[in-house]
Parts: C-alpha cells; structure tokens; sequence
C-alpha cells in the first residue's frame, strides 16, 4: 500500500510538470501607455527565426498578441496596454518594437512602457527588461528591445540593444 501511494504521487507531479511546461507564458511581453491618451499605439514581437507577431498577425509558432489595444475606443477597461505570450523559450534573438498606428493627440507625445518577463519552467515570471519610449508621430516606429535568450530562459550576457530594426515599416506598412 506504501509503494502504491509513493508511486501515485510522482505520477500526478509528472502529469502536473508537463501541463506547466505546455502553458503560454514563458516570454511576456506588455505595452503600457496613460489610460488618458486616445493613441493606437501597437506591439510588435518576433522570436528567433519567425515572422513579426502583432496586430494584422496575432499568432505564431512561437507569440501570440492576447490583447489589441485601440487606445479608448471600443475599450471597456481604463488601461491602456498590449500583451504577447510566447510558448517555449527558443534561443536566439528576440525583438521588440512599438508602432503608433494611429495619429498621436496633437501636441502630445505619447510615453510607452515596455517590460520583458522570463518564466523558466515551473518558476513564476521575473522581469529581465524594462524601458520607457516617446511616440511623437503616425508611422513612428521604435525598437524597445533587441536581446538573446538561452533554451532555458537566461539573458545572454551584453546581448541587450536598441539597435533599430523596423519589423513592420521595413516591410512596406506604415500605417497610414
């Protein structure tokens, strides 16, 4: 009866291991700005080898947008802010752009925070990046982030950098 219970637990912990392992959420990337700004403001991820994930493409092998913020239109919570998760963690270069789709309030400029989070398999989500950006103008877009994780989530050292890489106006879309 012993051997029966010991071998019970460690069935349901491995059954309970694989189903975190599956969960999305292992990268996090949000995109905050003022609850007061009525800006289109978009957030543009692209993992390791795939295709930038955002609005017009909300899903990839590897990111899904959760939420596509219009500013205060059509919104029915006070915050402003746009959200990816990854499933898994490959290894290699990430990049993080924010884009102002739409015209910025005039004589306004529109601050953005954006934070990175890194959750390593059964450990709770810790920040690893965070910055503030100025959008000023349509088409305006910024890389936040371009850095390099490891298979099991560490920051590869001296990797971080804002080294511009357009991943939505380089392809022809300005958003005008």
């Amino acid at each position: 009866v012993v051997m029966v219970i010991m071998l019970f637990s460690h069935v349901f912990l491995k059954e309970k291991r694989t189903e975190d392992q599956k969960a999305p959420g292992n990268v996090i990337v949000e995109m905050h700005w003022p609850s007061d700004i009525a800006a289109d403001v978009d957030l543009w991820v692209q993992a390791p080898n795939e295709l930038p994930v955002g609005f017009w493409n909300q899903g990839g092998q590897t990111f899904n947008l959760l939420r596509d913020d219009l500013g205060t239109e059509g919104d029915v919570t006070n915050e402003n802010f746009e959200i990816t998760y990854s499933r898994g963690i490959p290894a290699g270069e990430y990049i993080v752009n924010v884009h102002m789709y739409g015209p910025a309030p005039p004589g306004q400029v529109v601050p953005v925070k954006v934070t990175v989070s890194v959750r390593k398999q059964f450990d709770e989500a810790h920040q690893i990046l965070s910055t503030d950006l100025e959008l000023r103008h349509r088409g305006q877009e910024e890389t936040a982030f371009r850095f390099r994780l490891t298979d099991i989530g560490d920051l590869v050292e001296g990797s971080v950098s804002t080294l511009r890489r357009p991943l939505i106006t380089g392809q022809g879309f300005t958003g005008n």
